[in-house]
């Protein structure tokens, strides 16, 4: 008995502590893209770095399990209190509206009651484990500002694993790993937050402040540390911006390890509240989500301070004479200079780096700092561009745009006997391939 009290002190101090922590509402300023000022007697426009207003990220999503049947209630099925095995009143059937538990509540608003959740199927199948896959996908690039922040109506997994994508689902990585025993789960050793340095705050760790025994009754919550990590550079009520702008503006791995377009949660050992499974009485085992939270913002690389939903997707709406989903290219007619991401610092207007408007030869010595793209300069028979600087060829093809087929063997000689007598001709036609091109791009 005196165990379980100095657990629920416990769970309620770290609640607390959670609550009273006081952070700036929103890390970033960034505003405005441009403002009129005057230079030399006249009205010109002032360009700043600017970025959309962080805003709950869960209101753009689309969520995905698997496997796809994991969600309880067909068939009807009748859970127990993990707590109490005689206590079984939680009845799920996806036929009756109030008593489904589809994917959809776990995003709608809190503070109803009764409470709606999230809910799979029971641990039936055991000990084959019960493990279901949770995926978040934005289809778009986004940037966390705050904690995630998982709010279970069940008992808290006894393993979770978090995970982002960076490529719209095709690969995944590690955000950090929760176990009641993290050696014994995932061979790690447990380790805080509060134990990272600014040096060490890219670590990927696995934590068992989330996943201890029957504390789950007190504090139902599961989370990521965003904020954590920013005062390791910000300080503790992140007052030193300057510090943490900084680091973002020139370390990528900094910046890359906040951005995502998808976001998975693995569940892979519900709440047992024991050191063994109740065979007889399997009803007591599942998963239930009542809310999920995702703070953050769109990436729109400092070039835009709005971000629209339409037709059930999100994109910037660019300044600075930048264009695509995230303001990752010129504008036509404004590569003047090669794209560059804006810069926080000077804070706190930054820096635009923006586009400058080109015309005729200049736009066309501008593109050739871009050797290929995926707009206007495709490689071409299969050939893959690397980083906008050079076409990798299949074999066979040859040129700045794959666009020469190459000869093999004896074949070669035949070739360039027939080019010779052709000669004029190939001149011909390149100029007028290379004219084509010209127009094109402008």
């Amino acid at each position: 008995m005196y165990l379980l009290q100095v657990f629920v002190l416990q769970a309620l101090w770290v609640s607390w502590c959670h609550a009273t922590q006081h952070y700036p509402a929103s890390w970033g300023h960034y505003d405005v893209c441009k403002s009129q000022v005057y230079a030399e007697d006249r009205l010109a426009w002032h360009y700043m770095a600017c970025q959309p207003e962080a805003t709950d990220m869960t209101k753009y999503l689309t969520v995905s399990l698997d496997p796809p049947n994991i969600t309880c209630g067909d068939p009807p099925e009748m859970y127990c209190a993990l707590e109490n095995p005689y206590m079984c009143n939680n009845e799920c059937d996806a036929d009756t509206e109030e008593l489904a538990h589809p994917p959809e509540l776990m995003f709608d608003s809190e503070g109803r009651n009764p409470t709606t959740f999230w809910q799979s199927t029971s641990w039936k199948k055991y000990p084959k484990p019960l493990q279901v896959n949770i995926t978040l996908s934005w289809n778009k690039t986004i940037e966390l500002t705050d904690d995630i922040v998982l709010t279970f109506e069940s008992g808290r997994p006894e393993q979770l694993v978090l995970e982002k994508s960076l490529d719209y689902g095709r690969t995944w990585q590690p955000y950090q790993f929760y176990a009641s025993d993290c050696l014994d789960a995932f061979t790690m050793e447990p380790k805080a937050v509060h134990q990272l340095t600014p040096s060490t705050m890219l670590e990927i760790i696995c934590t068992e402040a989330y996943s201890t025994g029957y504390v789950w009754k007190y504090d139902k919550t599961v989370r990521f540390e965003i904020k954590d990590r920013f005062a390791l550079l910000a300080g503790p009520r992140l007052h030193n911006m300057a510090s943490l702008y900084g680091q973002l503006d020139t370390t990528k791995n900094l910046r890359d390890f906040f951005t995502l377009t998808d976001l998975r949660i693995r569940l892979l050992r519900p709440a047992t509240g024991a050191t063994m499974v109740d065979e007889n009485n399997l009803s007591r085992y599942f998963y239930a989500i009542s809310d999920i939270k995702v703070q953050g913002r769109c990436k729109c690389n400092l070039h835009a301070n709005s971000c629209v939903f339409d037709k059930g997707k999100l994109g910037c709406e660019c300044e600075h004479n930048t264009t695509g989903p995230d303001c990752a290219r010129c504008k036509r007619h404004y590569q003047g200079r090669a794209w560059s991401m804006g810069s926080y610092l000077p804070i706190p207007k930054g820096t635009a780096n923006i586009s400058r408007r080109c015309t005729g030869l200049k736009c066309q010595a501008c593109h050739n700092t871009r050797v290929c793209d995926n707009v206007l300069l495709r490689c071409q028979n299969g050939g893959v561009c690397h980083h906008h600087q050079r076409c990798q060829c299949l074999a066979g093809f040859g040129g700045v745009l794959c666009e020469t087929a190459q000869c093999q063997g004896d074949s070669c000689e035949d070739l360039q006997s027939s080019q010779l007598s052709l000669h004029p001709l190939l001149l011909t036609l390149k100029l007028f391939l290379t004219l084509s091109l010209l127009l094109v791009t402008l």
